[in-house]
């Protein structure tokens, strides 16, 4: 069994406690903004354009964060409105799908390519929610079920969200051994081979979706929403199926434009 003691307050200033959670949230931007100019700069991104995406990124992400958050947990936030404005408590998944939407709608404006730039980004998106989770461990957040397993963990730590001194699944260490996977597989088998532009960046939704749908039946921390399934379980099979279908679909469709620009170079 291990057990995990460590003070989630990094530091206090004043009356504002700053928990690990945040700090390694606050480095999982800074990673990726520092993968994303590394990668898409040598693509052709301009530094200014991509400085010029992270806020959009950065706001919508946390928006979309927060939105999730209250769809994953509704019965509490209907017992506790007042927590609602309450800037902890962010959906992985919901950062995400904010955070694309607003760099997409950013790329819109200025007419730059946005699927070049996501592909780009997609194996360092997976490292930064890798980078995220360490945050959750420490801070016994997205905890899970009680467990006999020899690497079950336990929280001590007064400040800890997670329940005291019950082993339960690592869940978060899960997602962090995940995540590390859908990154070796993005990164070393994919890169460069998945056509349209655009498609590994859909792989990866893939991909994270199938995590944490699986991961999610191990939580101790959220309640069914539908059947046996919870609110953040629907909407990682929503993802995945979406995923899966543009996959397909896409791949398809470049599949048939070059097979008739491979006919017409022929002809002619």
């Amino acid at each position: 069994m291990i057990h995990i003691g460590l003070n989630p307050v990094a530091f206090t200033l004043g009356s504002l406690s700053v928990r690990w959670y945040g700090v390694m949230v606050l480095l999982s931007i800074v990673f990726l903004m520092w993968w994303t100019i590394r990668f898409a700069g040598k693509a052709g991104y301009g530094r200014d354009f991509l400085l010029g995406v992270a806020p959009w990124a950065i706001l919508c992400g946390f928006i979309g964060a927060k939105l999730f958050h209250l769809m994953d947990d509704m019965s509490y936030y209907l017992d506790h409105p007042g927590d609602i404005l309450n800037p902890a408590g962010l959906a992985i998944f919901g950062g995400i799908l904010g955070g694309v939407l607003g760099a997409w709608v950013y790329c819109r404006l200025k007419g730059v390519s946005f699927a070049p730039m996501a592909d780009l980004a997609a194996p360092g998106i997976i490292l930064a929610q890798a980078i995220g989770r360490v945050g959750c461990t420490i801070n016994g957040c997205c905890y899970g079920k009680p467990s006999s397993l020899p690497w079950a963990v336990t929280w001590t730590h007064p400040n800890s969200e997670a329940p005291l001194g019950i082993a339960v699944h690592p869940t978060q260490i899960y997602e962090i051994l995940w995540d590390l996977l859908v990154f070796s597989v993005l990164w070393w088998l994919l890169r460069g081979r998945l056509k349209p532009s655009g498609s590994l960046f859909v792989a990866y939704l893939a991909f994270y979706s199938v995590g944490s749908f699986s991961i999610r039946f191990l939580r101790g921390d959220v309640s069914a929403f539908a059947g046996i399934f919870n609110e953040g379980q629907i909407i990682s099979l929503l993802v995945f199926i979406v995923a899966t279908i543009l996959l397909v679909t896409r791949h398809t469709r470049w599949i048939l434009r070059e097979r008739l620009a491979n006919e017409r170079g022929s002809s002619s």
